[in-house]
């Protein structure tokens, strides 16, 4: 049988794990969220600033050349004309095995960026 105390004590405890759940739920799912595009390193990745730290962003369902191969450069620019220092909203997929956040880029007018890229 609990004691008063131990019942407080065990109310306490359920009730922060229920706040830490639902603080950190969106994070680990990946939630969406807008900002502006920073940086664009190649034609797949680009940078947007969160909570003032630029976030690596993986473009969903994009393989373009890096540096230094054939088209890399122009993939890079391509990207960089259409989202850079744009704000974005990015519908988030979670992580890459690099740590990336993988997403698909949506432009101010509700354009996929991903889409437009790969025409």
């Amino acid at each position: 049988m609990f004691h008063l105390s131990e019942h407080l004590l065990l109310k306490r405890c359920i009730f922060i794990a229920c706040q830490l759940i639902l603080y950190w739920l969106p994070v680990a799912l990946g939630a969406d969220f807008s900002g502006p595009v920073v940086s664009v390193l190649d034609g797949d990745t680009i940078e947007v600033l969160r909570n003032h730290h630029a976030e690596r962003i993986r473009l969903n369902g994009m393989d373009c050349p890096e540096k230094g191969q054939a088209y890399g450069k122009r993939a890079k620019q391509a990207a960089s004309e259409l989202v850079f220092g744009k704000e974005v909203t990015l519908r988030t997929f979670g992580k890459d095995k690099y740590g990336r956040t993988l997403a698909d880029v949506i432009l101010p007018d509700g354009t996929n960026a991903n889409h437009m890229l790969l025409k």
